[in-house]
C-alpha cells in the first residue's frame, strides 16, 4: 500500500504530455497543469486550443502563468528522490513518425489520438490508458497527418461523395458547401459492404476456377488413360496381326515348297522315262547299222524279219510355264493391296475423328489477310534433285526448274518421276505454311502431294491432281484450272506470272493466290490431310520453259 501511495503522488506532480516532473508548472483554466514548455508546444501553431487531458476548448489562448505553488511542491519532491519512471527508449530514425510530446531527442510514435491531434511513443501514450479524462480519446496507428485537414488543421470525419474525397467539418461548410456528404463512418460502412461483395464475388469466382482446373486435370487425366490404353491395345493388335502375317508367310512358304517338291517330281520322273527312250532307240540305232552293214543278201532279210518293233514313243512333253508361282505372288499383292487401302481408310477416318475432337478443342486461327501477314509463315521451298524427271534441268540452289529439250543421263532412283515431267520439294509441309512460285514463259502446274504418290508409269494418275493425293493448280496465259482426283475445274482470276500457296495443314485449308501489287484469292480447298504434304512442280514439254521457288526472307 505504501507503494501504491508513492506511485500516485509521484503521478500528481507529472506533466501529462512528457510524464516527467512538472518544470515550471502552469495551470489552464480548466485545472489541469502541465510543464510550461510542453503546454506552449501543444499549442503553437494550432487554432484552437485544448487541453490535452479533457479537450476543453479556449479561445482566445489563455495567458499562461507559473504556478509558484506546484512549482515548490515539485521542488521539494526532487529532494525526497522522487524522479518518473526510467523507461527503454526507442528513438525515431528519418523514416519513422516522431512523437509530438517529446523534448531534445525525439522518441519513436507509437499511436496517434485523434482528440489530442497529437503522435505519442509508448512512454508518452501511457496516461491515454491510465487517466479517465482520455477514456473517450481515438487513437490510431496510421500516420495522424492523413486525418487532418490541410486547410483547417481539423480532423476529417467527413466524406464528400460529390468530389470523393475526406473532409473536416469547416470544408463541408466551405469549399464542399452544397455537397452530398456524409460521415466517415457512414461512408466506409457502405464501401464495407461493397468490399465484401466484391471479396464474396472473388472468392466465388476462385473457387469456381479452381473446380474448373480440376476438371481440366481431370480431363487430361483421361486423355492420358484413353491415349496410354489406346497405344496398348492396338499395340496388342498389330502385334497379333503380324504374328497372323508371319504365320500366313509361312503357309504360304509351305504351300510354294510343296508345290516345288512335287513339280520337281513329275518333271524327273519325265525326265528318266525320256532318258530311257533315248538308251532305247540308240541301241535301236546301232542294231539297225549293223544290220544295214550286212553284204550277205539272205542273212539280212533274216535277220530284218527278225527286228522286234520300235516301242512307242513317249507322248510329247508339255513344258508348261510354271504360273502356279506368279499366281501365288500375285494373290499376295492382292492381299497386301486391301490391307493397304483399308488401313488407309481407317486412318482417314482415325483423322477425321480426331480433327473434329481436337478442333473442339482448339482455338483455331483465322487465315492472314495482307501479304504481310501471310509472310510470317513463309517457307524457303527447295526442289528435291532425287524426284526430279531426267527432262528438268535444277538451277539457283535448286530453287529453279528448267524444261530441257534432251533427258539428262542421271542414276536410277526409287522416288524419281521417271514419265511425267514432275518434281516435288525436299521440304516436308505441316502446320501453317505459305511459298510463292513465279513462272517464266508458257504453263506449269503449282502442286501439293503427298510423299507417296506413284513415281512411275505413262498413266494418268501419277500427274499432279489427277489423283487423290494430290492437289494442283494448273496455270496458263489464259486462266487457271483447278485438278484434283482428275476432276477439273476452271477458276477464274487475274492472271499472274506469281503464285502464293497457303497451306493450314492442321485446319485442312489449301489456297492459291495470283500475287501482283495485291493477292487475288483464286481458289481454296477444305480437305482433311492424313500426311504430310510437299510442294510440287508439273511442267509440259516445252522446252525452255521454267518455274521458280521464290525467296521471301
Amino acid at each position: 500500500m505504501a507503494q501504491q501511495g508513492v506511485k500516485l503522488e509521484r503521478e500528481s506532480f507529472s506533466c501529462s504530455i512528457c510524464l516527467d516532473l512538472l518544470k515550471d508548472p502552469v495551470t489552464i483554466p480548466c485545472g489541469h497543469s502541465y510543464c510550461m514548455n510542453c503546454i506552449k508546444r501543444n499549442w503553437d501553431g494550432r487554432r484552437i486550443h485544448r487541453c490535452p487531458e479533457c479537450s476543453q476548448t479556449f479561445t482566445p489562448r489563455p495567458v499562461l502563468m507559473k504556478n509558484t505553488m506546484l512549482s515548490d511542491l515539485v521542488e521539494q519532491l526532487k529532494k525526497t528522490g522522487l524522479q518518473a519512471a526510467p523507461v527503454d527508449h526507442c528513438y525515431a530514425g528519418a523514416e519513422d513518425v516522431a512523437c509530438d510530446v517529446c523534448t531534445g531527442r525525439k522518441l519513436k510514435a507509437y499511436k496517434f489520438c485523434l482528440i489530442c491531434l497529437a503522435s505519442f511513443c509508448e512512454l508518452h501514450l501511457q496516461p491515454h490508458y491510465d487517466s479517465p479524462g482520455f477514456k473517450k480519446h481515438k487513437l490510431v496507428e496510421k500516420n495522424l497527418q492523413e486525418n487532418i485537414c490541410s486547410h483547417h488543421d481539423e480532423v476529417m470525419k467527413i466524406f464528400c461523395r460529390t468530389d470523393q474525397q475526406c473532409i473536416c467539418y469547416l470544408c463541408s461548410v466551405d469549399e464542399h458547401k452544397g455537397h452530398d456528404t456524409v460521415s466517415a463512418a457512414a461512408e466506409r460502412t457502405e464501401r464495407q459492404k461493397e468490399l465484401e461483395g466484391s471479396q464474396q464475388n472473388i472468392q466465388q469466382r476462385i473457387q469456381d476456377r479452381e473446380k474448373d482446373v480440376k476438371l481440366f486435370q481431370q480431363e487430361v487425366e483421361a486423355i492420358n488413360r484413353s491415349a496410354d490404353k489406346a497405344v496398348e491395345d492396338s499395340g496388342k493388335i498389330f502385334t497379333e496381326l503380324i504374328r497372323l502375317m508371319e504365320k500366313r508367310s509361312s503357309d504360304v512358304e509351305q504351300q510354294v515348297r510343296f508345290q516345288q517338291e512335287t513339280e520337281e517330281r513329275r518333271v524327273k520322273e519325265l525326265q528318266e522315262k525320256l532318258e530311257q527312250e533315248i538308251t532305247e532307240l540308240k541301241r535301236k540305232d546301232a542294231e539297225m547299222k549293223k544290220l544295214s552293214d550286212t553284204e550277205d543278201h539272205t542273212q539280212f532279210l533274216h535277220n530284218y524279219s527278225s527286228l522286234s518293233p520300235l516301242s512307242e514313243s513317249t507322248s510329247s512333253i508339255d513344258i508348261r510355264p510354271l504360273r502356279y508361282f506368279e499366281d501365288m505372288t500375285a494373290a499376295v499383292s492382292e492381299i497386301r493391296d486391301k490391307l493397304q487401302e483399308l488401313l488407309r481408310k481407317k486412318r482417314t477416318n482415325l483423322s477425321l475423328t480426331g480433327n473434329t475432337v481436337f478442333g473442339l478443342l482448339s482455338n483455331s486461327q483465322p487465315e492472314p489477310k495482307t501479304r504481310a501477314d501471310f509472310l510470317k509463315y513463309s517457307r524457303e521451298i527447295t526442289l528435291d534433285p532425287n524426284t526430279a524427271n531426267k527432262g528438268l534441268l535444277l538451277t539457283a540452289g535448286n530453287r529453279k526448274a528448267i524444261v530441257l529439250e534432251d533427258v539428262q543421263p542421271r542414276s536410277y532412283h526409287e522416288d524419281r518421276f521417271s514419265d511425267w515431267i514432275q518434281v516435288l520439294s525436299t521440304e516436308s509441309l505441316t502446320g501453317r505454311c505459305y511459298w510463292e512460285v513465279e513462272k517464266k514463259r508458257y504453263e506449269v502446274d503449282v502442286a501439293v502431294a503427298y510423299e507417296n504418290n506413284r513415281r512411275a508409269g505413262r498413266s494418268g494418275d501419277v500427274a499432279f491432281g489427277h489423283n487423290d493425293k494430290s492437289w494442283a493448280l494448273e496455270c496458263n496465259k489464259k486462266g487457271y484450272t483447278f485438278i484434283y482426283n482428275n476432276v477439273h475445274t476452271t477458276i477464274s482470276g487475274p492472271v499472274s506470272s506469281k503464285i502464293g500457296v497457303y497451306l493450314d495443314h492442321s485446319a485442312g485449308t489449301l489456297s492459291f493466290f495470283s500475287v501482283s501489287k495485291t493477292m487475288t484469292l483464286l481458289h481454296r480447298v477444305q480437305a482433311i490431310f492424313t500426311q504430310p504434304l510437299y510442294a510440287g512442280l508439273r511442267f509440259y514439254p516445252t522446252t525452255g520453259d521454267s518455274a521458280e521457288m521464290c525467296k521471301l526472307k
